[in-house]
């Protein structure tokens, strides 16, 4: 499988629906508006560059399985390549006409991401990378930052929409990291959250309460680009877990740890 044609085909299908969404932006009225659940917004854009992804996704690796926010393939989770999709990771930023949203595929195999592109649409910035390729944005290699001190980093994170036990000790995280560090951002997109932990624009990130389709192209985007990720107990099981940390190598161990600490 010549993974490196296979991420530049599905950044051809990122960019194809980003611009499907761009050119949605403002049609979209509060009655084509649906609420998944409290927080939980969908529009029928979502959907549709959903189904426009599936369908050619499809074509590049039949018989490949598919993990998808809306639904809108049968879910396989017992393939041993599966497709990932978020066709509008960002939804309630779009629909507020903010930045950022993205479109963030990937290819796993046996539950590990091979391949994956996030599209940061309002930036026009596709990052990619795929297993033993490194990692890219805009066609140039990209690498983790360097900062290794809780005072020269800036930090990432999202604020949970749902399953709210561990908010108090988010809380307690945030205060700390809002005190000993440079910053912290809410930005409202994992994917480009992780994608810009590739490119060294965060030092590191971490979420509570996600999703596979949130994180598995911004994982291998992370690792390609020389970062280090897992989730809230050390552990490796972020994928599905609904928890991430990642972070550039100097820091991850401190960042790693207190996060760690706090969320327990």
């Amino acid at each position: 499988m010549n993974l490196q044609e296979i991420t530049t085909q599905i950044g051809k299908i990122a960019k194809e629906a980003g611009d499907f969404i761009k050119e949605q932006q403002f049609k979209i009225t509060p009655a084509d508006i649906e609420i998944k659940e409290k927080a939980s917004l969908v529009t029928y854009v979502d959907k549709e560059s959903e189904k426009m992804i599936v369908a050619k996704v499809k074509k590049l690796l039949p018989g490949a399985g598919f993990i998808t926010e809306e639904g809108t393939a049968a879910q396989q989770h017992g393939e041993t390549y599966q497709w990932v999709i978020d066709p509008l990771d960002g939804t309630t930023n779009f629909i507020h006409d903010l930045c950022p949203h993205s479109v963030s595929i990937a290819l796993t195999k046996n539950n590990i991401p091979q391949a994956g592109v996030v599209y940061d649409i309002g930036q026009n910035e596709l990052f990619s990378a795929w297993k033993g390729g490194g990692a890219w944005m805009n066609g140039k290699r990209i690498h983790v930052s360097k900062a290794s001190e809780h005072v020269d980093a800036l930090i990432a994170t999202g604020f949970p929409y749902y399953n709210f036990e561990v908010i108090d000790n988010y809380i307690k995280a945030l205060k700390f990291f809002m005190i000993e560090t440079q910053g912290v951002r809410r930005m409202g997109s994992a994917a480009v959250d992780l994608s810009y932990v590739a490119c060294g624009r965060f030092d590191g990130f971490f979420e509570h309460a996600l999703h596979a389709w949130d994180i598995a192209a911004g994982i291998i985007l992370v690792q390609e680009a020389g970062g280090r990720i897992c989730d809230f107990k050390g552990h490796d099981n972020y994928l599905f877990g609904g928890q991430i940390i990642a972070a550039n190598p100097a820091y991850f161990p401190s960042f790693s740890k207190k996060i760690q600490k706090f969320m327990e």
